[in-house]
């Protein structure tokens, strides 16, 4: 087995609880905050199963821009697909968002925006850390 599926299977299922974990915060929020709110054990079932993928793929995917092989648009083109598909998937199999084509576009356009102003801020602040480093070792 590859030591990055390795890596990806390893750093899931460390992280992976941490799906559900936030899903009971929230639902406990919500329960405080609506009198009437109940689920079915089935929909709890498919909450906890769903962001436990959900936050499993999300830590897992992180190995795509450790293989240096990769030029970055391959790694963060992986990174993106594998963690937008399972946001996509999770949302709708949660009823999160309905099935249709015009809710999934702004999904994905929300979503995409959203992960370009995240990766953009994390580009620059590595580049600014990596400068300042760079400058502290000529001296």
């Amino acid at each position: 087995m590859s030591k990055y599926v390795k890596h990806f299977l390893h750093r899931g299922l460390i992280f992976g609880g941490f799906g559900p974990i936030i899903l009971g915060v929230i639902y406990a929020i919500i329960s405080y905050s609506h009198a009437d709110f109940s689920l079915s054990g089935k929909d709890v079932l498919i909450g906890i199963v769903s962001t436990y993928l959900l936050a499993f793929v999300q830590a897992g995917s992180s190995v795509f821009n450790q293989i240096e092989e990769w030029p970055l648009t391959k790694s963060l083109l992986c990174h993106f697909s594998s963690i937008y598909l399972a946001y996509v998937l999770c949302y709708i199999v949660n009823s999160w968002i309905p099935f249709e084509p015009m809710v999934i576009v702004v999904f994905s356009a929300i979503f995409a925006i959203t992960y370009l102003i995240i990766w953009l801020t994390v580009y620059f602040i590595v580049r600014s850390t990596q400068k300042k480093l760079n400058s502290k070792i000529r001296l």
